[in-house]
């Protein structure tokens, strides 16, 4: 098993029940999967910087990338409905925890002045995305050799929770979380 997946089992599920007051383990939240999307927009110009997409796509995750297409025609865009517009992967169990766990412990700490990612990127039911602007903070890619600088989407999917757990989760896992600022005392 993944080492955050251990952790899961053996200490998280713990601390989220006696934090919020949990009776039944089932009710924690779940990682369920990870999506992983680039839009690559330039790809109506010219196919190889698709093609250079999916291929780092495919070094980062370890799997073949879906190539996405569009869904409608956008003339001002010169896009035409079935075009190829990017490519994503979904990763599930074992390749889930290893790729959170080189993101979180090895990856984002790569990013240029990093101070931590954004708590306000949650959705209604839980989820969390997370954007990236360059594809070189990760180990597989060699920056010398990057022809194209393609940004990403990372949502972590739960399969149930509100916010404030699934938040708890991430930060147990490892998600290094931007400190929430103190109103400034005024003064009087």
């Amino acid at each position: 098993m993944a080492r955050l997946h251990d952790e899961y089992k053996e200490k998280h599920t713990k601390a989220m029940q006696e934090k919020f007051g949990i009776k039944n383990v089932m009710d924690i939240p779940k990682l369920d999967k990870i999506v992983i999307n680039m839009g690559v927009g330039a790809a109506i110009g010219d196919m190889k910087i698709l093609d250079s997409a999916v291929a780092d796509l495919t070094k980062i995750t370890g799997q073949k990338p879906v190539v996405t297409r569009a869904k409608i025609a956008v003339s001002n865009f010169k896009l035409r409905e079935g075009m190829p517009i990017g490519c994503k992967v979904t990763l599930r169990r074992a390749t889930m925890y290893e790729f959170m766990d080189r993101l979180i412990n090895f990856c984002l700490p790569r990013i240029r002045d990093f101070n931590g990612v954004s708590r306000k990127a949650f959705d209604r039911q839980g989820n969390y995305t997370l954007g990236i602007s360059d594809q070189s903070i990760f180990p597989e890619i060699d920056a010398g050799r990057i022809q194209y600088q393609q940004g990403m989407d990372i949502t972590f999917v739960f399969n149930k929770g509100p916010q404030e757990y699934t938040m708890e989760l991430l930060r147990l896992f490892g998600m290094p979380f931007v400190k929430p600022r103190k109103p400034q005392e005024q003064l009087a």
